[in-house]
């Protein structure tokens, strides 16, 4: 916890972020969606996502298009998630996969299938995953002493292991761990995108802290959680080099 708080105050203590932190906000949302998207099978250049102004062809541009939508649409649930989480990762499944009409926005039912194939845990049924979301929020709406770091990677972790919709459930976990982390006041102007350093660090190393998470076991949990915090680092790290960037006028 201690080294995710260095990182982050080093990037808000930077001298370009009294002056151009909305620029500083906006690269990273760039970046974070491009990161979300290659952990989701679409791992594109920045340059790419960065040109494109199209994601309706392909699978892999609809989903860096959905993960361009999640980023862009974090900052305005910001006020509704600590009063009705069901709510707003009810609107963030609506956002991820417009084009599924008959699906979005609400949990799967027994027997619908999820398209997460690169989640290999086992699925549980509908019927634990919707109680174990109720369980998530009643969580969130009390509140409580846990750092937000932990809240965050709890968050992540539970949606990743419930799979809760129909498709999209990456993008969606990696967003509301965004929310967290944005709403928590540890990273208030969201310059520390996570979602870099997931992509940073791999999707194997991804999916091998995600088993520890299910396992239930305190080493699998400080193990998911640790994993969480690292890619805040990494995340804080990318945006204190775009500050250096544009400290030397170079971007």
């Amino acid at each position: 916890m201690e080294s995710v708080r260095k990182s982050v105050d080093r990037v808000y203590g930077h001298r370009i972020m009294r002056r151009r932190s909305n620029a500083i906000t906006s690269e990273a949302a760039l970046r974070g969606a491009r990161g979300s998207a290659a952990l989701a099978g679409a791992d594109w250049a920045l340059e790419e996502v960065r040109r494109r102004t199209d994601f309706s062809g392909d699978d892999e541009a609809r989903t860096v298009g959905a993960a361009l939508r999640l980023t862009a649409e974090a900052g305005q649930l910001l006020s509704i998630w600590r009063q009705s989480p069901l709510r707003v990762l009810a609107r963030l499944h609506l956002v991820a996969a417009a084009d599924k009409a008959d699906q979005v926005g609400r949990p799967r039912q027994e027997g619908e299938p999820v398209d997460e194939p690169l989640v290999g845990l086992p699925l549980p049924s509908a019927a634990e995953a919707h109680g174990r979301l109720e369980g998530l929020a009643g969580l969130i709406i009390a509140g409580g002493s846990a750092p937000a770091l932990v809240t965050a990677a709890v968050v992540h972790g539970e949606l990743l292991a419930l799979r809760p919709f129909t498709s999209h459930n990456g993008l969606v976990a990696r967003t509301a761990e965004r929310i967290v982390l944005i709403g928590s006041g540890l990273d208030p102007k969201s310059v520390c995108a996570a979602e870099v350093g997931h992509a940073e660090l791999g999707r194997e190393a991804y999916l091998e802290a995600l088993d520890g998470y299910v396992s239930g076991t305190p080493e699998g949990m400080a193990a998911w959680i640790a994993h969480c915090g690292r890619a805040v680092e990494l995340g804080a790290r990318e945006s204190t080099a775009v500050c250096e960037a544009l400290q030397r006028g170079a971007a």
